[in-house]
């Protein structure tokens, strides 16, 4: 898969949860064809491996419910706010992520 730049942050090489070089990308939507789209829009954070999977639960991104939840609101909030950015309104930012991704976070 080819990796693109991430729309959330202009630091793809600090974590963005504590601030260490980069060693990983979380996707911020993800499952399925799901990661894919995310890829190919670059809607994924830069972290370090201990934020992302090694870190106890409640300190780390995956298998921690509301990281994961906020991971999904952030992602789809720079995803609208960069199709804002070329040109969409706000209103049809947020269909055309709705029809992409086959729902809302927000």
């Amino acid at each position: 898969m080819k990796k693109t730049k991430g729309i959330v942050t202009d630091y793809p090489n600090i974590c963005i949860c504590c601030g260490r070089p980069t060693t990983e990308e979380h996707h911020l939507l993800f499952g399925g064809s799901i990661r894919r789209l995310a890829e190919e829009d670059g809607i994924k954070l830069p972290c370090c491996s201990y934020c992302h999977t090694l870190n106890d639960v409640k300190n780390r991104i995956h298998d921690n419910p509301m990281a994961e939840k906020l991971s999904k609101i952030s992602g789809q909030l720079a995803w609208e706010k960069h199709a804002v950015a070329q040109g969409m309104t706000e209103a049809d930012a947020r269909e055309a992520f709705r029809k992409r991704y086959n729902g809302s976070e927000l």
